[in-house]
């Protein structure tokens, strides 16, 4: 296994592993690899330092479904969160968001739908905003991530 340091379009920085580089390289091609923050599907690596162990000891490691159910908590808190302090303003994120950047409308935490070219013109603009997953809740009880992550945006200069 490989790991890269991926970038995507809007410089989004983020890890994956893949099987060998040819693997990168196809997974690329099929457009299967796609930034977790954004959704492009714009990317290519990052220049990486290599990683130098400086104990010879070893912790045990994290069992994948442990990490990933820890992720998956974190998320739903996260969303929680946005929802409960931020104004849904849905497919007008972008224009909303950017109202408020130049001064157009009052500022006040929002959250909603954003393309990756929109996203991609808001940061390139210098409007803050983070893209956030968004998924249905589990039907178990159980917080799962979901395979596909669409993308929806916050402004909140509170968070920074």
């Amino acid at each position: 296994m490989i790991r890269y340091a991926l970038k995507c379009i809007v410089e989004h920085e983020f890890e994956a592993w893949f099987s060998s580089s040819d693997g990168f390289d196809e997974q690329v091609a099929k457009g299967l690899v796609e930034c977790p923050m954004c959704g492009s599907k714009a990317v290519t690596k990052a220049i990486m330092a290599p990683m130098v162990r400086t104990t010879k000891g070893r912790e045990a490691p994290q069992s994948l479904a442990e990490a990933q159910q820890a992720v998956a908590e974190a998320l739903h808190r996260l969303r929680r969160h946005v929802e409960t302090t931020h104004d849904y303003v849905g497919k007008a994120f972008a224009s909303e968001a950017r109202d408020m950047h130049e001064g157009l409308t009052p500022e006040r935490p929002i959250y909603g739908e954003a393309t990756p070219d929109e996203v991609k013109g808001l940061v390139e603009d210098g409007v803050p905003v983070a893209a956030v997953p968004v998924f249905s809740p589990a039907t178990d009880g159980e917080a799962k991530i979901p395979p596909v992550m669409p993308v929806a945006s916050i402004i909140d200069k509170k968070l920074n």
